[in-house]
């Protein structure tokens, strides 16, 4: 039977769960401030990655933390009073993060990133958005051999327990595929499964399109209040102010804020990120998607130049950037591979909203009849928002979803 849903939030997730929803006959509003895409699913590197089977722990050995100590490292950064902040969900994702947690947590992360590209592929040809995606793979390059080594070991166990296809490539191989990158690296892994995207954002706003196609409304507009009444869920945005059986909260890292305001403490922190375009110098060409991975920043041959993305940065959500770590992947981006001027006038900055477990909020609120949740997915929201939606949508309309979602159920915590 169909229902009246608000969806707030038009990220990724938002845009693909609005999507699903619509798709089932249900009337859809979907709410956000900004245009579809315009906040972390603009700024990401813009891989639907299948390989990622394994989400990030927190760095447990004294050797990690003895580098990541002096706060000069591209990969990571961080912030004493954001750390400070967010103390007590930091402390849980370093518990979680022990090998016992971890090994419990890697099986239930992978049964989500299994849907990935079956859940993408129907909404990319729904948005007639083929042009944007390239099924080539992508590259995870490295300095030395121990290292290459050491993540090839994984890759094989990968493949194995997750089925994650992968090809190893020596030095002569890299030098082939990538002649443009920087001579004596030790080789790659050649992930094999996963699908790059030259605009996320125009991605986004493609699936936004399409939901609109299926009867669904899009509402650019504040929220200024949500409260459940005896008669439904009434959401005031921009002026209007709507009614609906249902509502899902899609808002990413701002999800937080507004289900405190409904009682549900949610122990949600951000990881921050910073990307630049760039030119290339003289007649070089970077061919595929590359990691740096022992530096921990990514080059990706978009339609707006060469994207450079860094790592993770822990620090407040509204805190105003902190550009020193840019520079530093940049300074080191610019040894691999020969990058040319900056094209955009300011970096971008993002947060990720990351939960202490490592796995997306995926379900119903309890005691809150009509309210679901679907954020949380840390590094990888471009890539499950598709399998957040269709899974959603299943658990909205009373059906067994496809997989367990015991391990994402809002009162885990």
């Amino acid at each position: 039977m169909a229902r009246e849903i608000i969806v707030l939030g038009a990220g990724m997730v938002g845009v693909s769960v609005a999507w699903h929803l619509a798709r089932r006959g249900h009337r859809v509003t979907l709410v956000d401030r900004r245009p579809p895409g315009s906040e972390t699913s603009f700024g990401n590197a813009g891989i639907i990655q299948r390989e990622a089977v394994r989400p990030y722990p927190f760095p447990r050995d004294l050797a990690t933390l003895l580098r990541v100590l002096p706060n000069r490292q591209v990969d990571i950064r961080y912030r004493p009073g954001g750390m400070l902040r967010a103390a007590v969900p930091l402390l849980q994702y370093w518990r979680n993060s022990s090998p016992r947690r971890y090994r419990d947590i890697v099986p239930e992360y992978a049964s989500l990133i299994a849907l990935s590209l079956d859940a993408h592929a129907p909404m990319i040809e729904a948005a007639g958005a083929e042009s944007l995606v390239r099924r080539e793979g992508w590259l995870e390059v490295f300095r030395t051999r121990e290292a290459l080594e050491a993540r090839l070991e994984e890759a094989r166990d990968n493949q194995a327990r997750f089925g994650v296809r992968h090809r190893a490539l020596d030095s002569a191989d890299l030098a082939d595929m990538e002649p443009s990158l920087v001579e004596g690296l030790a080789g790659a892994v050649h992930w094999l499964d996963p699908w790059t995207v030259a605009d996320p954002g125009g991605l986004v706003q493609a699936y936004a399109r399409a939901f609109e196609a299926e009867g669904g409304r899009l509402l650019e507009a504040e929220v200024d209040e949500m409260a459940r009444g005896p008669d439904g869920w009434r959401v005031s945005a921009g002026g209007e102010r709507l009614l609906a059986s249902d509502v899902v909260m899609a808002m990413g890292p701002w999800s937080r804020e507004w289900l405190a305001r409904l009682g549900q403490l949610i122990p949600l922190f951000v990881k921050r990120g910073y990307h630049m375009h760039y030119g290339s110098v003289g007649k070089a060409r970077l061919n595929h998607w590359v990691m740096d991975a022992e530096v921990g920043y990514l080059l990706a041959p978009m339609r707006a130049g060469i994207r450079l993305t860094t790592g993770a940065e822990l620090e407040r959500l509204e805190a105003p950037p902190h550009l020193r770590q840019l520079a530093a992947a940049e300074e080191k981006a610019r040894q691999l591979y020969p990058l040319g001027e900056r094209l955009d006038p300011a970096p971008w900055k993002g947060a990720r909203p990351c939960t202490p477990d490592m796995k997306p909020i995926i379900g119903p609120v309890e005691g809150q009849a009509g309210l679901w949740c679907a954020f949380g997915h840390g590094h990888q929201g471009f890539t499950l928002g598709p399998a957040t939606g269709r899974l959603l949508a299943q658990l909205m309309d009373g059906e067994t979803p496809e997989i367990d979602m015991r391990p994402f159920r809002v009162d885990r915590f």
